[in-house]
């Protein structure tokens, strides 16, 4: 996949598309539907968060894009290409992809971790070597003094900084992000919030972001799409999710000001 970034201060009209959905669905063997008639698009650089309760076809979206899941009709294009043209290997290569429980290789030590996807790649040692010092130190975890830690030996908030580093290591243009911080306690996942906020900013990688937790889609998100039961109920820039009119946005804006109410 070609490396594509886009300026901060582009906007989705005006940039092209690195994600887009088309009339997407997609229904398990029952006939269950999980994803009705999607349409969204993801412009380059972009940080876009699908928010919404378990069930509302958020995960589903996310793993339509890097094939872990295809769709039951319509297509979901990548850099321009339908992704049933990808070969799934290449394209999931091109793409990072960070989850809640991480799963890191146990047996593999921090820099083994990270340099995994760049080694599959083909990359030179010497390469391999250098970007793995460098997202170590880009997530706060210098390789020599992690480097040769091992996953049971992290604390919960390290292991999702390696995992981070994981998915970034082989510099792709697409990051999905299925509730990666999701499993902290609030503390560490506020510091890890505004740590990937400040990486973002300098990296502007296209990014799709799945959380239920409002406030840390108002955060993150350049946009913010709230799916509900498989749908797509309303999309835009979390200021215009604020005064959104949608009464299920209305809802998670009321829970967010409760949340930020003094005692």
């Amino acid at each position: 996949m070609p490396q594509i970034a886009a300026s901060s201060a582009m906007t989705p009209a005006s940039v092209p598309s690195a994600i887009e959905f088309r009339d997407v669905e997609f229904r398990l063997p029952n006939g269950r539907t999980l994803l009705s008639k999607l349409n969204l698009t993801v412009p380059l650089g972009e940080t876009l968060v699908l928010l919404g309760r378990s069930g509302s076809g958020k995960t589903t979206s996310l793993k339509l894009v890097n094939r872990l899941l295809m769709p039951t009709s319509g297509a979901v294009l990548i850099d321009n290409r339908d992704s049933r043209e990808w070969e799934p290997l290449r394209l999931r290569r091109g793409i990072g992809y960070a989850i809640q429980d991480v799963g890191l290789f146990p047996h593999y030590n921090v820099r083994q971790n990270v340099a995994l996807v760049p080694k599959l790649e083909g990359w030179q040692r010497s390469r391999v070597n250098a970007r793995v010092e460098e997202v170590l130190s880009l997530v706060g975890l210098p390789a020599r003094d992690f480097g040769a830690r091992y996953p049971n030996e992290l604390s919960g908030g390290q292991r999702q900084r390696v995992g981070l580093a994981r998915a970034m290591a082989a510099d792709p243009p697409i990051l999905l992000m299925d509730e990666p911080f999701g499993a902290l306690d609030p503390l560490t996942r506020a510091e890890i919030q505004t740590e990937f906020k400040k990486l973002q900013k300098d990296m502007r990688k296209t990014v799709v972001f799945v959380t239920h937790d409002v406030s840390e889609a108002l955060l993150l998100g350049d946009r913010i799409a709230l799916m509900e039961d498989g749908k797509l109920r309303t999309v835009g820039t979390p200021e215009s999710f604020r005064r959104s009119s949608d009464e299920i946005a209305q809802r998670y804006v009321a829970v967010y000001g409760a949340a930020r109410l003094p005692n």
